[in-house]
C-alpha cells in the first residue's frame, strides 16, 4: 500500500467516484472497505493518518457495553455482541478473548452483577467468548493479586474482546485497496463541488505535497466522527451543530499493577461510567473518565481533575496505590456523542445515526468501534439508494481484514502483522540490523518501521510510533527517546533529507509531551 501510486489513480481516474468518503477512522474505513468489496468505485481521504484521533484512542475493548445493558438499551447491546463475534472472526490477528473480574465489596453486588452478567452471556448466543460465573474471594485474588481484599467478598468472571484500534484502522486501509479501493491519509476535504445546489464531488488539498484536485462523485459520506459539524458546515454554514462530544483519558501504568491475564471492571465510579484496568502490550490501561468539552482538537489534552480522578478511582481497588510517577502515558480522546437533550453525557447513548442533507451530504454520526461494521453496512445502503447505484448485497460480515490469521499467542510485539509477519521477518534476514530495538524500554524493532514505511502509508514519526507501533501509549518518554532513531529510518525509505528529520523530531516532541504526567 504505497501513497505515491494511490495519489497516481487517484489523478488517472477520470470518470466520477461511485463513493466519495471523508474521514479515515473506524467508521469511514468501515464505509470504504463495504463500498469497495461491493463493487462500487470507492475513494476515502483522511485529512491526517487514519485512525489518527478517536479511533486510535480507545479503551481497546471489542464489546456489547455492560454499562448499556444496565441503561436498558437492549438493541444496542445485542447489535454490538453480534458485532463483537464478526470482527473476531474476520480479524483474529487483533481481536482476543479478555477475561474481566468484576470485584464484589457490598453484600449485593454479587447477584445483581453475576445475573446481569448471565443475561449478557444469553445475549451473545453462539458469538460468545465464555460463560460467566460467580468466584470466591480466594478466587478473585488468585486471578487479580493486587486487588484490595479489604472488605472483598468475591466477585464474577465474565468474558469480552480485546483489540488494538490503530492496528486494525491501518489493516482496513490495507483492505480498502485489496477490495478495488483507494484510501488516502493526509489528503484534506477543504470544499464541495456542487451543481444546481447538489454535491457532485469534493475540493480537496494533499497535506503533504500542497497540490489541489477537484473529484467528483454520485454520493459523498462523511465520517469524520467529532469532526462531522465542520465538514457538514463546508456544505451548509448555517447547519445547527450535532455533535455533542465528551472526552475520555486513560492512563498507562507498568504490569507489576496488575499481573496476570485478567482485567478489572468497576461497573460504577463517581461520574457514572465503568473503569476498566485492562492488560494490553504488556502494560496496564486504565480508564477511561467522562467530561463535556466545548472544544474539539485534534490533539485534545487530558485534564488535570481527569487524571486524578482515574487515580483515585484505581488507588480505591489496587493494593499498591499508583502515583502520577508511576504512569508511562495518557492519552485522551473525544466521544463524538450524538447531541442530545441530556445533560449528562455518560447517559447519551452510543447509537449510530444517519442524515442527509439538502444537497446529498450523508453523514453518519455517534457509534463506536465495535459496531464500525454494521454502521457501514448501514450508510453505504443509504448511500447507494441515494445516489441510485445498482442494487449490491453487503458481503463484509464474512470478508476477512487484511493479515488475518487466528493465533492463540497474543503475547508477543509482532503479533497483530497476521500474515504479514513472514514479511518483517524476511525483511530481517537480508538486513540483519534491523532486528535492532528502537529502545531498550519499548518491545519493537527498526523492521517494523522500516515495513511501516513501505507497506503501511507511514508518513510521519507520530505515524510510526503512535500508530504503526504504539510506542507513544506505552510509554512516551521512550517514544520521545527513540525518535531521533525513527526519524533517521523513515527519512531513508522516504527519500527525504535532514531537515526533513529534524522537523519531524520536533514536531513529534511536541506530540509526545502532552502524554507525559504534567506535574
Amino acid at each position: 500500500m504505497l501513497r505515491q501510486e494511490l495519489v497516481r489513480i487517484l489523478e488517472s481516474h477520470t470518470s466520477p467516484w461511485d463513493l466519495i468518503v471523508t474521514g479515515g477512522g473506524a467508521t469511514g474505513l468501515g464505509a470504504a472497505v463495504d463500498a469497495a468489496s461491493r463493487g462500487y468505485s470507492t475513494i476515502l481521504f483522511e485529512q491526517d493518518d487514519f485512525a489518527k484521533g478517536t479511533s486510535s484512542r480507545s479503551t481497546k475493548l471489542v464489546h456489547g457495553g455492560v454499562r448499556y445493558l444496565q441503561q436498558g438499551n437492549i438493541k444496542l447491546v445485542m447489535e454490538a455482541l453480534r458485532e463483537r463475534g464478526t470482527l473476531k472472526k474476520n480479524a483474529p490477528h487483533l481481536v482476543k478473548n479478555q477475561s474481566f473480574v468484576v470485584p464484589n465489596y457490598k453484600w449485593w453486588e454479587g447477584p445483581y452483577y453475576g445475573l446481569g452478567l448471565k443475561v449478557y452471556d444469553w445475549m451473545s448466543g453462539s458469538l460468545g467468548l465464555g460463560t460467566s460465573e460467580w468466584l470466591s474471594t480466594e478466587e478473585v485474588l488468585q486471578l487479580a493479586p493486587t486487588l484490595d481484599a479489604e472488605g472483598l467478598r468475591g466477585g464474577v468472571l465474565y468474558h469480552d474482546g480485546q483489540f488494538d484500534d490503530a492496528r486494525l484502522a491501518i489493516n482496513l486501509a490495507q483492505t480498502v485497496t485489496e477490495q478495488g479501493g483507494v484510501a488516502l491519509n493526509y489528503f484534506k476535504v477543504v470544499g464541495f463541488l456542487k451543481m444546481a445546489g447538489k454535491i457532485v464531488g469534493v475540493q480537496v488539498r494533499d497535506q503533504i505535497s500542497g497540490k489541489e484536485y477537484e473529484v467528483s462523485g454520485q454520493v459523498v459520506i462523511n465520517a469524520t466522527g467529532v469532526f462531522s459539524d465542520a465538514v457538514q458546515h463546508l456544505d451548509d454554514p448555517e447547519k445547527p451543530v450535532s455533535i455533542s462530544p465528551s472526552q475520555g483519558i486513560h492512563i498507562v501504568l507498568d504490569k507489576e499493577f496488575l499481573p496476570g491475564d485478567a482485567a478489572i471492571m468497576i461497573p460504577h465510579t463517581d461520574d457514572g461510567r465503568v473503569l476498566f484496568a485492562v492488560p494490553w502490550h504488556n502494560k496496564i490501561i486504565i480508564g477511561t473518565t467522562d467530561t463535556a468539552v466545548d472544544t474539539i482538537e485534534a490533539e485534545p489534552l487530558a485534564l488535570r481533575e481527569e487524571v486524578d480522578f482515574i487515580l483515585e478511582h484505581a488507588a480505591r481497588y489496587l493494593t499498591k496505590d499508583p502515583s502520577e510517577a508511576d504512569v508511562k502515558s495518557i492519552f485522551a480522546g473525544l466521544r463524538p456523542l450524538v447531541k442530545s437533550s441530556t445533560k449528562k453525557t455518560a447517559e447519551i447513548s452510543r447509537d449510530h445515526s444517519i442524515i442527509i442533507s439538502e444537497s446529498g451530504l450523508i453523514s453518519i454520526l455517534g457509534g463506536k468501534w465495535t459496531t464500525y461494521r454494521k454502521m457501514a453496512e448501514d450508510v453505504v445502503n443509504t448511500a447507494a439508494i441515494h445516489a441510485l447505484l445498482p442494487y449490491r448485497e453487503c458481503i463484509t460480515k464474512d470478508l476477512p481484514v487484511h493479515g488475518a490469521q487466528a493465533t492463540d499467542d497474543f503475547s508477543t510485539s509482532d503479533y497483530y502483522y497476521g500474515t504479514d509477519k513472514p514479511s518483517i521477518d524476511r525483511l530481517i534476514a537480508d538486513r540483519p540490523e534491523l532486528a535492532t530495538p528502537l529502545h531498550p524500554a519499548l518491545p519493537y524493532t527498526k523492521a517494523m518501521v522500516v515495513w511501516a514505511v513501505q507497506q503501511e502509508m507511514c508518513m510521519t514519526v507520530e505515524d510510526a510510533l503512535s500508530r504503526r507501533t504504539r510506542a507513544l501509549l506505552l510509554d512516551a518518554k521512550a517514544a520521545m527517546e527513540a525518535a531521533p532513531a525513527v526519524a533517521e529510518l523513515m527519512a531513508a525509505g522516504l527519500q527525504q533529507d535532514n531537515d526533513w528529520v529534524q522537523n519531524q523530531i520536533n514536531a513529534f516532541q511536541k506530540v509526545a509531551v502532552n502524554y507525559l504526567p504534567r506535574r
